[in-house]
């Protein structure tokens, strides 16, 4: 199958409980990656070209919104679908979102059942 997810975050609190969230997806044989900033994450994605990211925005170093923008400028990224996971809900954050390219953008605290739907609904991985 060769999916992949990337968790992005610098709580490592959260990075865990996305983890957890998703371990199930394992078992399916999607393969989960962390990061644990914006530069990081680049990285990954330049490297693993993962299907689906759950980026958070306020973070050291780069923050989501330049990870996102830097994604969905490269044309062979692009297609990668990028949730933004936050805390700033308010519509402004948003709006910048949805400006720099986010697919979605869900707020903290988040519902793991909404988490596991849009990763399933993203890769089409039936759990």
């Amino acid at each position: 199958m060769d999916k992949k997810i990337l968790i992005t975050d610098d709580e490592p609190f959260i990075r865990a409980l996305l983890e957890e969230t998703l371990e199930e997806f394992e078992d399916k044989g999607v393969t989960i990656l962390t990061a644990r900033n914006g530069q990081e994450a680049l990285s990954l994605v330049q490297t693993e070209r993962p299907d689906l990211i759950f980026l958070d925005v306020m973070m050291p170093h780069m923050s989501g919104y330049d990870v996102c923008q830097h994604i969905k400028e490269d044309e062979t990224l692009r297609s990668i679908h990028v949730i933004l996971l936050t805390a700033r809900g308010q519509e402004r954050d948003k709006s910048r979102g949805m400006d720099v390219g986010a697919d979605e953008y869900i707020t903290k605290p988040f519902d793991p059942d909404l988490i596991i739907q849009r990763a399933q609904e993203v890769l089409n991985v039936k759990l």
